[in-house]
């Protein structure tokens, strides 16, 4: 991973836009739509961020420079060697935001990544997120512990689970499942044996597994390119320490195939 994902609040933050034409408009477009005010005036001690849409080559990096100079993020469209930041393809279903990134390397591959995603989310997906962040005292109260509150909305989300939204699940069936809540449980261990060493071959319940597991014990044959599928902040260890090291709650053992 070489650029860290991350979502700025632009609301009522200045930002700097200079150049004209289609490249520039497009970037308004995208810039207003997340409530920023934009300003053509490269002076502009407030802006926290700056975005150069010139067409003429010299004229560009010569901004850039300037703006670099001062200490801004720079986005310089279709110019991805100069950029510290880039802009995603979106798919927006406020508050829930999807963003498709390649690092400034095709812009036209993102978009037809987030074409096709953009089938796979239903409109009420945001509703959802309005309705669980509504209810945040509710689900703290029951599920003081971090880990046991994070444990549970997992299970609600899990398909099939009662607020599985791909299953026409949505915010009307939150205060049901506040009403009968059945928290996952404390500790869990579950065995994953890999017949693959390509992450494209892990099953739809493997790699859900490794996106929930809170601590992962893998033997020394699974390749990395497989364990950075699991959550960022997971515990790794070597099945090895499997005996030594206490498991706490949902820990994963993975092994390959022999």
């Amino acid at each position: 991973m070489k650029q860290l994902p991350i979502f700025v609040t632009l609301e009522g933050r200045k930002v700097i836009l200079l150049g004209t034409g289609e490249m520039a408009d497009a970037k308004r477009r995208l810039y207003e739509r997340a409530g920023a005010e934009l300003t053509d005036d490269e002076a502009a001690e407030d802006a926290m961020l700056a975005v150069v849409a010139i067409e003429d080559e010299e004229e560009a990096l010569a901004a850039v420079h300037r703006l670099k100079a001062r200490g801004l993020l720079v986005n310089a469209v279709d110019r991805s060697a100069l950029c510290d930041y880039t802009t995603p393809a979106i798919i927006d279903r406020d508050p829930v935001l999807i963003a498709v990134g390649t690092g400034g390397k095709s812009a036209g591959l993102a978009k037809a990544v987030r074409q096709r995603l953009e089938q796979l989310f239903p409109a009420n997906l945001g509703s959802l997120a309005q309705a669980l962040h509504a209810a945040r005292d509710r689900i703290r109260e029951i599920w003081p512990a971090g880990g046991d509150r994070r444990r549970a909305i997992d299970a609600a989300l899990d398909p099939g689970g009662p607020l599985d939204v791909f299953t026409g699940k949505d915010e009307t069936d939150v205060d049901q499942w506040l009403a009968m809540p059945s928290a996952a449980s404390l500790s869990q261990v579950i065995d994953i044996e890999l017949t693959s060493a390509d992450p494209d071959d892990l099953t739809i319940r493997q790699a859900r597994l490794l996106g929930q597991a809170d601590q992962i014990f893998a033997d020394a044959a699974v390749p990395e390119s497989l364990l950075v599928r699991a959550r960022a902040d997971a515990e790794r260890f070597a099945l090895s320490l499997w005996d030594e090291q206490p498991s706490e709650g949902l820990a994963l053992r993975i092994r390959m195939k022999a």
